[in-house]
């Protein structure tokens, strides 16, 4: 090659992929440049306002308003939340509701009816507290005032009340399949009628007012104490029901018992016994299933059958040799003053009358007048 002849380098040939790659990279920097101006004059306009507003309300005026913003801020922010859940519950009117406006003389508004609102939720309706639901029950063979009460723990003047059972014979106030109304609790279930008030009311049971208001929820749902509506009365005084002493009536005169024992006295029924003799206990208990026949511990004369005080529905059996048993707490009598009985032979059943924690029978022995220990002369 001659030393005349040009050279050629070929990085110095021109391509368009390389003027590309120029001018970009030309544009970058640029850009960058143009960048750092932006934000040095941001820094400069945002430094001049802070300056124009600390010497306009000064530094601790500009910490209040940024305070009060924030605060701002925090308490708009419960009422966000609330909206924005109404918005997406969907609470909707049903197509066929009529909105009942008030006329301008109209003592109040009229109430939407019931039932046309529909929501997304379902609603619950809650049972205040220390309230219980009235029961019905149907009386079987048998049943007394005295053993229902005792089932539902009221007392046999509630029950009666409840049901208008005005009668002191429990017996002929009762029907079988006949139904009663059961009271939540200890008072008057009582029917609102016209002309009552919260005082007259409060006053004939003698309670307090609010004792009628606060249990049937009145402060609440006063339309509740309309005539005709059912209340109850807590702790209110009822009339008493006293059951009368029932003579022993024979049409003829009465057998006597045998004349001696023909041995041991049988236990009344095959329970477990609860409770023995001793000096506070003239009797030994027996327990078992209600219902459960109770059988004579020996031959001899049906001398007493009815209700008495504390023992409820009992029945007795005069012996030979001065001695007579007699059998309380029974939910049924099956023999009558008078009748011979044999040993072993069913005369009442298993109850809860009177006074009693749990269904057995109270088996009492007297000798010559004076209480002896059955189980001493098994």
């Amino acid at each position: 090659m001659g030393t005349g002849t040009p050279t050629r380098r070929s990085q110095a040939t021109p391509s368009p992929r390389r003027i590309v790659q120029r001018n970009v990279l030309l544009l970058g920097q640029r850009l960058q440049h143009t960048g750092r101006r932006v934000r040095s004059l941001a820094v400069r306009s945002v430094d001049a306002g802070s300056l124009y507003l600390a010497d306009l309300v000064g530094v601790r005026g500009l910490r209040l308003a940024l305070n009060t913003s924030v605060a701002v801020l925090v308490l708009s922010l419960p009422f966000a939340a609330t909206s924005a859940s109404r918005a997406s519950t969907g609470v909707s009117i049903a197509p066929d509701a009529t909105v009942v406006a008030a006329s301008p003389d109209a003592v109040r508004a009229q109430p939407l009816a019931r039932g046309v609102i529909t929501t997304g939720r379902s609603p619950q309706t809650a049972i205040a507290a220390g309230t219980h639901p009235i029961q019905d029950y149907i009386v079987n063979k048998g049943d007394t005032l005295a053993t229902i009460a005792n089932f539902y723990d009221v007392s046999v003047e509630a029950l009666a009340f409840a049901n208008g059972i005005t009668e002191a014979d429990a017996a002929k106030a009762l029907r079988i399949n006949s139904g009663l109304r059961i009271p939540p609790g200890e008072g008057a279930l009582y029917t609102v009628a016209q002309g009552d008030t919260y005082e007259s009311v409060a006053a004939r049971f003698k309670v307090d007012q609010s004792v009628i208001m606060s249990y049937n929820r009145l402060y609440f749902e006063p339309e509740h104490f309309a005539p005709g509506q059912l209340i109850f009365v807590r702790g209110a005084e009822l009339p008493s029901l006293k059951e009368p002493e029932r003579p022993i009536v024979a049409a003829r005169p009465l057998p006597q018992p045998p004349a001696s024992i023909s041995g041991r006295l049988a236990l009344p029924v095959a329970g477990r016994i609860t409770q023995y003799f001793w000096w506070g206990h003239t009797g030994v208990d027996v327990a078992a299933p209600y219902g459960t026949g109770i059988g004579a511990s020996e031959d001899g004369l049906v001398s007493a059958a009815g209700w008495v005080a504390v023992g409820g529905l009992r029945v007795c059996v005069k012996h030979a040799e001065g001695l007579e048993t007699c059998y309380y707490h029974t939910s049924n009598v099956f023999v009558s003053p008078g009748q011979v009985v044999a040993r072993g032979q069913i005369i009442a059943a298993i109850g809860l009358t009177g006074v009693t924690t749990g269904p057995h029978v109270h088996w009492e022995c007297k000798l010559s007048g004076q209480f002896v220990n059955c189980l001493g002369l098994t």
